[in-house]
């Protein structure tokens, strides 16, 4: 099956007994034994039917073998972050989710030595065990060559684990690029419908998998039957999804360009982007999100739109706005936002699927105002 059926087809045949097309919810924790053959289900927190279903989907996108999905995106990251205890080495990409940036901390605290670079401009990792990349990356939308950072790390008997939230598997497959794992935060686009909660882990090495199955089953950082179903029912429509926002993207990325108001406009779709070269050669499309720096208040414009909701999270049917600064990246010190190049007038942009003519409106007014 090609990608787009496999989204709808994916872990969702017909169930036993009644056909129907869309398979029962199993919310059940406990299972009878005598009802089994074979004796397959013990306790949710370990195998759970409509979790594996979802599972069995988000392989499929990355024609892996194996899956794990998690209650959240950090429980999925935390998971991948549990194969390093004390001494080991971790080097990751300088601009990062400001949750991913917490979890190094804690890292640190535990004796795993953390290091930062920009793989984007220079993808030789160094002397690590793990190497850990967003691309595009959350605000700044670098872009990392996987494949050039994949090589250079496997010479260093290091994996490499790719945060794939802000493209999803529509737009770019990390392993099919030479990385070892996959991670989502299934909120984001995968779920796309900013009401559920959840994360997922891609890999196809069976070593690896067993080691995230057993992490999760100890821990207990599962979703339930309920959350897979919505996670799994926003999934069928991802590519269509993505389809309609990358589209409006570029054109609210013009808008911005040509506004008085913008001091700079960070898209990897735009010829301008320093990572447009790599996006158009390993993703699909350029994504859905554009950061831009304001030379006007922040704060001010995100009460002036109408149309763009003021919150974090991205990836959703409805188009948001924030401030990294003051938003999703307050936990990140000052210092560090600022060598980063993340700025108090930096806006970040998650476009939805509403009409592109109205989005580019609003912004425009609320930037004018």
């Amino acid at each position: 099956m090609r990608f787009d059926t496999r989204l709808v087809h994916g872990g969702q045949r017909p169930a036993p007994g009644t056909g129907a097309l869309v398979p029962p919810v199993h919310v059940g924790v406990a299972y009878d034994r005598g009802s089994q053959e074979p004796l397959r289900y013990f306790y949710a927190r370990g195998e759970q039917p409509t979790r594996e279903d979802l599972e069995e989907c988000l392989a499929g996108l990355e024609d892996a073998r194996f899956a794990t999905v998690y209650s959240s995106g950090q429980a999925a990251s935390a998971t991948v972050l549990s194969l390093l205890g004390p001494g080991a080495r971790l080097v990751a990409g300088d601009d990062l989710y400001g949750g991913t940036h917490e979890l190094f901390e804690l890292l640190g605290e535990r004796g795993v030595e953390v290091r930062r670079a920009d793989l984007a401009a220079d993808p030789d990792p160094g002397p690590c065990d793990l190497v850990w990349v967003e691309t595009p990356s959350n605000p700044l939308l670098k872009i990392v060559d996987v494949e050039r950072v994949a090589r250079l790390a496997h010479e260093r008997g290091a994996l490499l684990a790719v945060d794939n939230t802000l493209a999803s598997p529509v737009l770019q497959q990390p392993l099919a690029l030479g990385a070892d794992i996959s991670v989502y935060s299934t909120t984001k686009f995968i779920a796309g419908h900013l009401d559920v909660l959840g994360g997922a882990v891609v890999c196809d090495e069976p070593g690896l998998h067993e080691r995230f199955l057993r992490y999760r089953t100890v821990v207990g950082n599962v979703p339930g039957g309920l959350d897979c179903y919505l996670v799994h029912r926003g999934l069928k429509t991802l590519a269509v999804r993505v389809e309609r926002q990358v589209r409006t993207a570029g054109l609210v990325a013009a808008a911005l360009e040509d506004h008085p108001a913008v001091e700079r406009v960070l898209y990897p779709g735009r010829a301008g982007h320093p990572g447009h070269a790599v996006a158009a050669r390993q993703m699909r499309a350029a994504g859905a999100l554009v950061s831009f720096e304001y030379r006007g208040d922040p704060m001010r414009l995100l009460e002036r739109v109408t149309l763009f909701g003021a919150a974090v999270s991205l990836g959703g049917v409805r188009s948001l706005i924030e401030v990294p600064a003051a938003m999703t990246h307050r936990p990140v010190p000052r210092a560090t936002r600022r060598r980063l190049g993340i700025t108090d007038a930096l806006v970040r942009l998650s476009i939805g699927i509403e009409d592109p003519a109205d989005l580019v409106e609003d912004l425009s007014a609320a930037l004018s105002s």
